[in-house]
């Protein structure tokens, strides 16, 4: 799949979590938060909760699909991004902080999203 076509699907992908979250009540505080040892999707707060998303698409369900793309390697620079977020926001460390995965497996409009809460933990 050329790289045009999959920036474009995963921005899609980005745009139809991000409407799901806030029609579940979510806030929005930054999208594609980068620093240099990661990136992290969507920077969100639920009430007193810092919301970081990892937004996952995967047309097939092979390998575990979506959910299971999110291994340890992804996790690791997801919480390396966090912890740059909050050095330089430090007004959000103030709030409890969970990490969700929004997966959405399938392609056109037979996708399926999945909204998993505290995905993972800093170990």
């Amino acid at each position: 799949m050329r790289r045009d076509t999959t920036t474009r699907l995963g921005r899609k992908a980005e745009n139809q979590a991000l409407a799901y979250l806030c029609a579940q009540g979510l806030t929005l505080l930054e999208r594609n938060y980068r620093c240099r040892g990661g990136e992290i999707d969507l920077v969100m707060h639920q009430g007193t909760t810092l919301v970081l998303v990892e937004v996952r698409l995967r047309s097939k369900d092979q390998y575990g699909g979506a959910a299971g793309s999110v291994g340890s390697r992804k996790q690791r620079r997801i919480i390396r991004a966090a912890h740059h977020l909050l050095t330089m926001r430090p007004e959000l460390g103030r709030m409890r902080a969970r990490f969700d995965v929004i997966a959405i497996d399938g392609d056109g409009e037979n996708c399926r999203l999945n909204w998993i809460r505290d995905a993972f933990n800093v170990a």
